[in-house]
């Protein structure tokens, strides 16, 4: 390790304002990945410290204390425990809030233990005085036996001082606040008899947890301490209450808190959001909102895009050399990022709404709220946020299931969760409402394109509910559990935590599914524009010898158009959609919409995108038409009616609405399930069912 990088790791209870101080260090200095071989978000940052030292800063998932019970809060410990790891800390920095101090400090007691060099960061100061709060700091690091920073990371207070701490860690103690060995001396005794050169703590979590980080034979200690489950779990109830007696003996000479002050409003707000029946309505009605803004806001920038790249492909064709690189740019490329890059927008006013109503602590709220239906349908109370982060993606979700202890109800969250409407089907909406619902107001005020957009969503959402209900009754549910949610304080969303989150997954979406939607439009291109049969290769000559045996009048741009076409259905994409349109044909669909459902399958938002490069490929008559422009003016060749009228619109919407369509999602599903049975089953049931819900919708609609 270079003497010049300090490896810092963030620790701390969810809700305590963790990423506020990491977003406060890092800034955009940052990148989000996966721990190896696990599915837990790593998220790391860099900090300059002084003009030669910087400080590798490590966001470790939130938790409550070293007593693991979900593989999130597994990461801390192993993290901690495993020396040889290449980002263990130097110094361990444990954030708290300052009205939940007692509940934080259980697990800085814990980590003291661990003998890391840790600072104490005590987040929202600004808020001390609002609640009535005064806190001695110098006999509170005393007593707890590390350095303090008092910080307020919306008003950018203590931030200085946190880094100041951090640069000189080396001077911090290394000494426990409390021994927890006396919870049963004889034992813990033993123990340190037996392994001595091992710290005692760490023999401990290695007994009572799933980890072994010390090059000792786990099973060598279990054999020789054996102790049942059950004792254990007493053990660990004696070390937390232990813990509990020193942090409020603690508190009582280093807290004082004016019981006057620190009533708040809280209450009576909590009292109107989680109503029974305003609460509801409430949550509807900003639902409403989103969606209506979703429409309108976005309108501008999207037709901006969408112009743009049409006009960057016209220039593409028109300055480049003739030639197939020049087709493979314009027709190819231009036209199948355009047809992702085109809803960034929405994907980010999205992510915005999501993000500010976990910023001011309203989607805890949401959950407690949703607890009470969840219930009815054999969900766990914490499948809800699964639930709700799926509008997101349906990955990150599914990895969320993972807090929900019991693992049929972990299993039935798992395999709803994709139901919820996804960021990726939101291209998929977006083009279609815009183009089989009018641009008409309801009431004056609500938008009909916004109003649809929810009801899909609420659609994808009803699903979920009633599949976790059959599931329930065919799975025999019948194990309880309970619900816990901490209810954050109320607070205005910070701008810089917001747009840090907003960049960082618009960017992430677009990146991941850039990927695909280049090299499928790079394959997608080839195979529209090649074909081995004579009809393709002689196109032209079968063309006009076609329109002048129908004595239609021969002009260069009807020939071209003509051709164009031609070429396309007998190219090798034209073979492929042929073979398939017997089984699309009843949901309304040709052999091209065939084709772009059949490639979205590796990702929903393709379909846009392979849309916009066959019909680049197709057409040549005005190269400065929108994605959204040839998708409209689109007509079947023979009855010469729209191919995207509104039984097939519906159709589609209802298809992607309910289909799999995510490889990535089949493939984290078997991950977290450990079987390939559930993403098989996945897959067969809810692409049938998509598929029967299109036929039926466009039956009775045509």
């Amino acid at each position: 390790m270079s003497s010049n990088l300090i490896k810092v790791a963030l620790i701390g209870n969810p809700n305590v304002g963790k990423t506020s101080v990491f977003n406060e260090l890092t800034g955009l200095n940052q990148q989000v990945g996966n721990y190896p071989g696990i599915t837990v978000e790593k998220k790391q940052g860099v900090c300059k410290l002084s003009d030669s030292v910087k400080a590798k800063i490590i966001d470790l998932p939130g938790t409550y204390s070293l007593n693991a019970s979900s593989i999130d809060e597994n990461v801390v410990i192993e993290l901690l425990l495993n020396k040889n790891d290449e980002d263990f800390p130097n110094v361990a920095v444990v954030v708290t809030e300052v009205e939940n101090l007692k509940r934080n400090l259980l697990l800085f007691t814990q980590i003291k233990d661990l003998e890391i060099p840790t600072i104490l960061v005590i987040n929202m100061a600004d808020r001390m005085q609002l609640k009535g709060i005064e806190l001695n700091i110098p006999i509170l690091e005393k007593e707890l036996k590390t350095k303090i920073a008092l910080v307020s990371s919306r008003k950018k207070i203590g931030i200085e001082n946190l880094k100041n701490l951090i640069l000189n860690y080396e001077t911090l103690s290394t000494e426990p606040c409390l021994h927890a060995s006396s919870i049963d001396p004889d034992y813990f005794n033993n123990l340190r008899r037996a392994f001595p050169n091992q710290l005692l703590y760490k023999l401990w979590l290695v007994i009572t947890q799933d980890v072994n980080f010390l090059n000792l034979d786990r099973n060598e200690i279990k054999s020789s301490f054996t102790k049942s489950h059950a004792d254990l779990k007493r053990l660990q109830q004696k070390e937390t209450i232990k813990r509990y007696q020193f942090i409020n003996d603690t508190l009582k000479i280093g807290q004082k808190i004016d019981v006057s002050k620190a009533s708040d409003i809280r209450a009576k707000i909590d009292r109107i959001l989680t109503h029974k029946i305003f609460g509801y309505v409430i949550f509807f009605g900003i639902l409403m909102l989103i969606f209506q803004f979703l429409f309108d806001w976005s309108s501008i920038p999207m037709d901006f895009i969408d112009e743009t790249f049409a006009n960057f492909s016209s220039l593409a064709k028109q300055n480049l050399p003739a030639g197939e690189f020049t087709n493979l740019i314009s027709e190819g490329i231009i036209p199948g990022i355009g047809g992702i890059v085109i809803f960034i927008p929405q994907i980010a006013f999205l992510f915005l709404f999501i993000s500010v109503l976990e910023e001011s602590g309203y989607m805890s709220r949401v959950v407690f709220l949703m607890d009470k239906i969840m219930r009815r349908f054999g969900l766990s109370g914490k499948s809800i946020v699964p639930l709700i982060s799926g509008t997101a993606c349906a990955i990150p979700a599914i990895m969320g299931a993972r807090n929900i202890e019991n693992w049929k109800e972990r299993l039935i969250t798992i395999l709803v969760t994709p139901f919820t409407t996804c960021s990726a089907r939101l291209p998929v909406y977006a083009i279609l409402i815009s183009l089989i619902i009018p641009e008409k107001r309801v009431l004056g005020f609500l938008s009909l394109q916004g109003l649809t957009l929810m009801t899909l969503y609420l659609l994808g959402f009803g699903m979920a509910i009633f599949s976790a209900f059959i599931l329930n009754k065919y799975l025999k549910l019948n194990c309880k559990s309970y619900f816990v949610v901490e209810m954050p304080s109320y607070k205005i969303p910070m701008f810089k935590n917001v747009g840090i989150n907003v960049l960082e997954k618009t960017r992430a979406f677009v990146t991941g599914a850039g990927k695909i939607i280049l090299a499928l439009s790079i394959i997608l291109w080839y195979l529209g524009s090649h074909g081995l049969s004579d009809d393709f290769n002689n196109a032209e000559k079968n063309v006009v010898a076609e329109l002048q045996s129908k004595n239609i009048k021969l002009n260069p741009s009807l020939i071209e158009d003509k051709v164009n076409a031609y070429k396309l259905e007998n190219s090798y994409i034209g073979y492929m959609g042929k073979t398939i349109e017997p089984v699309i044909k009843p949901l309304g669909y040709d052999w091209k919409i065939g084709v772009a459902v059949v490639s979205s399958f590796a990702a929903r938002e393709v379909f846009v995108g392979t849309l916009a490069t066959i019909y680049s490929v197709g057409s040549h008559s005005d190269e400065e038409t929108t994605i959204k422009n040839r998708m409209a003016a689109e007509v079947h060749p023979i009855t010469g009616n729209k191919v995207f009228n509104f039984a097939t619109g519906i159709s589609l919407l209802l298809f992607y609405a309910f289909a799999m369509q995510c490889i990535s999602t089949l493939a984290i599903v078997k991950k977290e399930t450990n079987s390939w049975k559930w993403p098989i089953v996945q897959l067969v049931f809810m692409s049938g069912f998509a598929y029967l819900t299109a036929l039926i919708a466009y039956q009775v609609l045509k």
